[in-house]
């Protein structure tokens, strides 16, 4: 079943309005036809509305509201990914698989080992492509949001984004302790905010090292083997996933 996502201000009188984008790939990449029946979500209530297609206009679809299921998929804690500036297009990867892996957001960090350069411009372009992504990942991957992608963040402004969260962690190629990186992932609770800081190809410099771990940053392990910067960040994910759930 495919699924949309609306704002609060599209569901009156059980009738549901979707617009823009949307209304186009429906009709004509899809097909679907009246009748059909589709999911339909507000980003952030965590709430699924069955719908069924009642009319194609110009440019909105129409449809009728059949039942509200409250299911709870999202984590029961916000991961925040902070990953370092990958190259070619890995960074599209990465934000397609966190978002099925249930990250709440990616920020992108630009730091000192970073092949990539964006400014201001490719930047904006660049964060938009990455949101369309998570958009059509959230969609497949039936999310109950839409994970939002940051303006890229150099590591002090991505140390002092996350100063608040509860629980801070930075893989570390030189933390051999596997049985504390357990302990700190079991002691994780549901309703907390989560940051997981992940390096470019070739790692954080060891002064960035040091002033995350000045910022209360913890350093885990990964295992014995070194696992690529696309790799990294989604094994965490995937031990968070399976804690929380």
């Amino acid at each position: 079943m495919y699924q949309f996502f609306v704002e609060p201000s599209q569901i009156q009188d059980k009738k549901v309005t979707i617009t823009g984008s949307d209304v186009n790939h429906m009709r004509n990449v899809l097909r679907l036809k009246t009748g059909e029946e589709i999911a339909v979500r507000c980003s952030g209530d965590d709430k699924e509305y069955r719908c069924g297609i009642e009319e194609f206009a110009q440019d909105q679809v129409i449809c009728s509201l059949r039942f509200v299921k409250e299911e709870g998929v999202e984590l029961p804690s916000k991961i925040y990914l902070f990953q370092g500036l990958p190259k070619a297009d890995k960074m599209e990867l990465i934000v397609q698989k966190a978002v099925e892996l249930g990250v709440f957001e990616v920020i992108p960090m630009a730091v000192k080992r970073c092949v990539v350069k964006l400014d201001e411009k490719k930047a904006r372009a660049k964060v938009n492509r990455w949101q369309g992504i998570a958009e059509a990942a959230a969609k497949q991957s039936k999310r109950g949001i839409i994970p939002v992608i940051r303006e890229p963040m150099t590591m002090k402004e991505a140390a002092a984004y996350a100063r608040e969260m509860e629980v801070k962690l930075i893989p570390y190629e030189l933390a051999e302790d596997m049985a504390h990186t357990k302990k700190i992932m079991e002691s994780i609770r549901p309703g907390g905010r989560v940051a997981v800081f992940i390096g470019p190809e070739g790692g954080f410099e060891q002064s960035e090292v040091s002033e995350a771990f000045a910022a209360g940053i913890e350093p885990i392990t990964l295992g014995r083997r070194i696992l690529r910067t696309e790799t990294a960040g989604l094994t965490v994910l995937s031990w968070l996933m399976y804690h929380l759930e």
